[in-house]
């Protein structure tokens, strides 16, 4: 993240306020959920990127889908959580940003997101945008 405390609102991108992809856990597409739900309980996130080999972006994979795949009639089916790929509980429908989208557009789509994903023009992931990384970087440029 770069300082913005001499540049104008206008100027903000959202390269301005993410996070970069090296520092995002995140699945691949094949994955069993066992595999995401430890990356999920590992990393303290809800909700993570999920990536092909090309690591274009695909969706994301969060805890209650996950849990809602081995609820049985009786009891939590654990047992099929090697079973299942993150492919067939993931979600793919929620926006991305590029990376040279305006900050009031980025903090406009974030506002219903816990995280938005940031891609390229041809889907490789760079990274998140988040309100907690929005909020800390705002509060820095106005205090430092």
């Amino acid at each position: 993240m770069s300082s913005l405390k001499k540049q104008a609102l206008s100027e903000w991108t959202v390269k301005d306020f993410m996070i970069p992809a090296e520092k995002v856990a995140h699945v691949q597409l094949g994955n069993p959920v066992e595999h995401a739900l430890l990356v999920l309980v590992e990393s303290g996130y809800s909700s993570v990127p999920v990536l092909d080999r090309d690591f274009k972006y695909l969706g994301t994979i969060g805890k209650t889908p996950i849990l809602k795949s081995v609820i049985g009639i009786e009891r939590f089916e654990m047992e099929k959580l090697s079973d299942i790929a993150v492919e067939e509980v993931m979600n793919t429908t929620l926006p991305t940003l590029s990376p040279d989208t305006d900050f009031v557009t980025g903090l406009k789509e974030v506002i219903d997101h816990a995280f938005l994903c940031v891609v390229d023009g041809e889907g490789h992931f760079l990274g998140i945008l988040t309100r907690r990384a929005i909020l800390k970087q705002v509060l820095k440029s106005l205090y430092i």
